[in-house]
């Protein structure tokens, strides 16, 4: 690598020192900083042997939480299981941003694009669904950092400056000017923000799992870890399901293993993994806080279809970090999830250029933490809903890296399924509907890469569509958050 690492990020080119980049990640620490945490709780014996239940949860993540819980408010009695092959919130819930969004279909334009006649209506439900997420933090006074401030989008090229004058329109968004944003986050790129009040707020993401299945625990709710499903069948008016040294007879069984292939083979062609990564600062300076300002605890993501998002965190001893993220979108050939994918120095590296160019004045900052993971992608970039076995299994996937608050919603659909009644969200397109599945090898490596380097080619165009991304449009596996 030359002394000058040449980055092209955001609305400018940038030189960032080689020698800085690799300082400042010299002793990162490649595990999530959620994770990284002393106070992670003991994990949870595996299944030996036959057990019965009336609901099986398979997945010890968001969707699989928020599902045990919210069957347990509905039926205290019910008798509840729930197996995770590994550790509670191990995977995307325990390695993601912290960042709690109302939407449930990945951004208006997203909705729009998907499910116009309904997208007002998911809006409605998205927002909903929020309240009722900050409420249960509240009622089982749930310790996860929990901060509902909002979120900046900001423009860093001149032709966004419109479509945060755009967003502003919406109610409690408020727009801000060059000098205006800058007096909330202090870059150079910044030339324009849209400043949304009431739909994100911030959590620690590994706190979150611990404490949801802290509650579920009190509810009731058996569990058991290190214990992966291998098989699903029917046994007898049951689901069965088998695992590496036992096995559960359910009445119900709820399917939140996202990611990773689904027991329903049906569904391995709508999900792809793409890895995500991120950084953690060290704790910054009293000077350095004052240089960057941030004292509204906001999150904050540019409008870039290759976007970053960075976010704010309190840590133990009170010290002010930086969490910094995205861009960099990985999916590997074959559709492998990996340990060995998690670490991705190429991008890590990137990363911290992209983060020295926006915040120059925080250029003697250090990194603790570098890591990724894998995130659960479908065609149409939000969840989609299942129910098979003659009404005994449900199933949720794809929330394609907004899954922190609308896990809840899934889970809530999971359970209305399974009760086998019409309600509001069974009858909703959104869970009537799946995406398009993705095509086989090479095809869907192929096609990944060139939706890649098409909306790269929007970014630097002024956000104007190929005629190949309109096709996707059209097809209905298009973009546009």
């Amino acid at each position: 690598m030359s002394t000058q690492q040449q980055i092209t990020f955001d609305r400018h080119e940038a030189e960032v020192p080689s020698a800085l980049i690799a300082e400042s990640l010299k002793n990162a620490k490649h595990t999530s900083y959620w994770l990284d945490n002393e106070d992670r709780p003991q994990p949870h014996a595996s299944l030996h042997g036959s057990i019965t239940a009336e609901l099986l949860i398979v997945g010890g993540g968001y969707t699989g939480l928020w599902t045990a819980l919210q069957a347990k408010e509905r039926d205290p009695q019910r008798h509840v299981v729930l197996i995770e092959g590994q550790r509670i919130g191990w995977a995307a819930s325990g390695r993601n941003g912290g960042f709690c969004e109302a939407s449930l279909v990945h951004g208006e334009a997203n909705g729009d694009n998907h499910l116009p006649k309904e997208n007002a209506l998911l809006a409605e439900l998205g927002a909903q669904n929020l309240d009722e997420f900050e409420a249960a933090v509240l009622k089982y006074s749930m310790d996860v950092d929990f901060i509902r401030e909002g979120a900046l989008s900001v423009a860093t090229e001149a032709h966004q400056v419109a479509w945060a004058a755009e967003e502003a329109e919406a109610s409690g968004v408020d727009y801000l000017d060059d000098h205006q944003v800058k007096t909330v986050i202090n870059s150079p790129d910044f030339l324009a923000g849209a400043l949304d009040n009431k739909s994100t707020a911030l959590v620690h993401p590994a706190k979150l799992a611990w404490e949801l299945a802290r509650v579920c625990r009190e509810l009731g709710v058996e569990f058991y870890e290190h214990t992966q499903a291998v098989e699903i069948s029917d046994a007898a008016g049951k689901v069965k399901i088998l695992t590496a040294d036992g096995q559960i007879l359910a009445d119900r069984v709820a399917l939140a293993t996202n990611v990773f292939p689904s027991l329903l083979k049906r569904h391995r062609a709508r999900i792809v993994p793409v890895y995500d990564y991120a950084l953690m600062t060290e704790p910054l300076t009293e000077e350095q806080r004052a240089a960057i300002g941030w004292d509204r605890m906001v999150g904050l993501a540019d409008m870039n279809n290759r976007f970053h998002y960075s976010r704010p965190t309190i840590d133990a001893d009170g010290n002010f970090r930086i969490l910094y993220g995205g861009y960099d979108a990985v999916y590997h050939f074959g559709r492998k999830v990996r340990s060995s994918y998690d670490s991705n120095q190429a991008t890590f590296d990137k990363l911290a250029a992209h983060f020295f160019g926006s915040f120059p004045q925080l250029a003697d900052v250090k990194f603790s933490h570098a890591w990724g993971g894998a995130i659960d992608t479908c065609s149409r970039f939000f969840s989609f809903f299942d129910l098979t076995h003659g009404g005994k299994v449900a199933y949720c996937a794809g929330f394609t890296g907004l899954g922190v608050g609308a896990s809840r919603f899934g889970a809530k659909v999971m359970l209305d399924l399974l009760s086998g009644e019409k309600t509001e969200l069974t009858e909703l397109e959104l869970v009537r509907t799946k995406p398009i599945p993705f095509p086989p090898e090479p095809a869907a490596w192929l096609g990944v890469k060139i939706m890649t380097d098409h909306l790269v080619k929007a970014d630097h165009n002024e956000g104007q569509r190929s005629a190949f991304l309109k096709l996707m449009d059209k097809i209905g596996m298009g973009f546009d958050s």
